[in-house]
């Protein structure tokens, strides 16, 4: 790739800049090198900005087409039920199958798994069958396939860029998965109240391909390390064990629980694009875009990030001001201000994955990385899905409002909860790292 790039400005720009601009562009302007230096990563970089774009769009579509057929934000809430128990089953053995298999063939099976369950939803759509039965059964199914994907994408990290350089990768990574978060969800708002559900299911078929074809020709054979050990329940429970007494490593799991389970209000969306804000699929897009927004200028502004030493207080800090923004969303009517509240509520949670991530990937080695990866993905993609359930409960037994408030203010309790059972998280510091 060229030294220009739409993350940052070129070499010969900051030189020509005045000193102060300089001193500020270098501490904003996003890493890039893992871009540079690893032709793999530039692949999977490629792959995932695709896929994430048309995931998205499915994961906009399906909850819309739920809601048009039943007029119920519980039955949307259901979606995170039915994607949360392969999730957690998977999520587990997938990483074990990841530290036992070449990832690389890992990442096309699984790619084209996800990629068919599109097909289906496409079909469905373009039937007009509007069966709720066969909607969870694919999210269910291609739940199934995520779980067993994303362990191997997070475990190649290392083996393609190197340790030194995870949490630069973690930040582009945000950055373009924010940017398909933006992009996905208005684009589906668009295609919907446009041309249909099948339109949008068509552009996440697309993605696939696309994504298949950049793990098929940019990432090399990805064998297991000569020290792991076959996939199966006694490999898991090794993973699981391996957390035993590392307590700074749980707390990266338990307070992005706590942050997801209580202050994700994803599945009130179209209900409340409707109700408190007097819109319809297009406003639904804006909302589930919005939070994307805050993580892409978190990503594009992200230099900051190798250096900050103090990831536990960092982590602590971002949820904080994340179940803040959530519960000042729910209390707002203006769709501008509301924009404005879930795009800072996404910044804040960008910050907290970008740190996460990093602290369990410098911690484990390279036989860990797939199964810590697995619980890792068990706990950031099955905490929403709880908590889609339990913001649709929630709002079903009394309002969407209420949801979403007492959600944002349940999420700040539960964080000071777990900082007063492990106030040695404040301290943790990444140039001395204690897992």
């Amino acid at each position: 790739m060229g030294h220009r790039t739409a993350l940052t400005l070129s070499e010969p720009e900051v030189a020509s800049a005045p000193e102060g601009r300089r001193s500020l562009v270098s501490r904003l302007a996003t890493d890039i090198t893992p871009f540079r230096e690893s032709r793999a990563f530039r692949y999977v970089f490629i792959g995932q900005a695709v896929s994430v774009v048309g995931a998205q769009v499915t994961q906009v579509a399906v909850p819309l087409q739920i809601y048009s057929i039943s007029h119920s934000s519980f039955k949307v809430g259901l979606v995170g039920l039915a994607a949360l128990v392969p999730l957690i089953v998977l999520g587990l053995y997938g990483g074990a199958i990841a530290d036992a298999v070449n990832r690389r063939t890992m990442l096309l099976y699984t790619s084209i798994g996800s990629g068919m369950v599109s097909v289906v939803l496409l079909t469905q759509a373009a039937l007009g069958s509007n069966r709720l039965w066969l909607l969870y059964l694919c999210v269910a199914v291609q739940s199934s396939f995520f779980a067993l994907d994303y362990p191997a994408r997070r475990a190649i990290l290392p083996q393609i860029i190197g340790r030194k350089n995870i949490a630069s990768a973690n930040t582009l990574f945000m950055g373009v998965f924010s940017l398909g978060i933006v992009l996905g969800p208005l684009i589906a708002g668009l295609i919907i109240g446009t041309l249909g559900y099948s339109w949008a299911y068509g552009i996440d078929v697309l993605t696939f391909v696309i994504a298949y074809i950049a793990v098929f020709k940019g990432l090399p054979s990805l064998p297991p390390s000569q020290h792991s050990p076959k996939a199966g329940l006694a490999s898991v429970v090794e993973g699981l064990r391996f957390l035993r007494g590392r307590k700074n490593l749980l707390m990266t799991f338990v307070v992005d629980i706590n942050a997801m389970v209580f202050g994700m209000p994803r599945a009130l969306f179209p209900a409340l694009a409707l109700s408190q804000f007097h819109g319809g699929a297009a406003t639904a897009g804006y909302l589930y875009a919005a939070p994307a927004v805050g993580s892409l200028l978190v990503a594009v502004s992200g230099g900051w990030v190798g250096r900050v030493r103090r990831q536990g207080v960092a982590i602590s800090v971002a949820i904080a001001a994340w179940g803040g923004s959530i519960a000042l969303f729910g209390l707002v009517h203006q769709l501008w201000l509301g924009l404005v509240f879930l795009a800072a509520a996404g910044a804040s949670d960008a910050v907290s994955a970008i740190f996460r991530s990093t602290i369990l990937q410098v911690a484990a080695p390279d036989q860990m990385q797939g199964r810590l990866s697995g619980i890792f993905i068990v706990v950031v993609a099955g905490g929403p899905r709880l908590g889609d359930l339990e913001s649709g409960a929630v709002a079903t037994a009394f309002t969407p409002t209420i949801s979403v408030v007492s959600g944002g203010l349940a999420c700040l309790g539960g964080l000071a909860l777990c900082l007063l059972a492990v106030p040695k998280f404040l301290k943790y510091d990444a140039r001395h790292p204690e897992p």
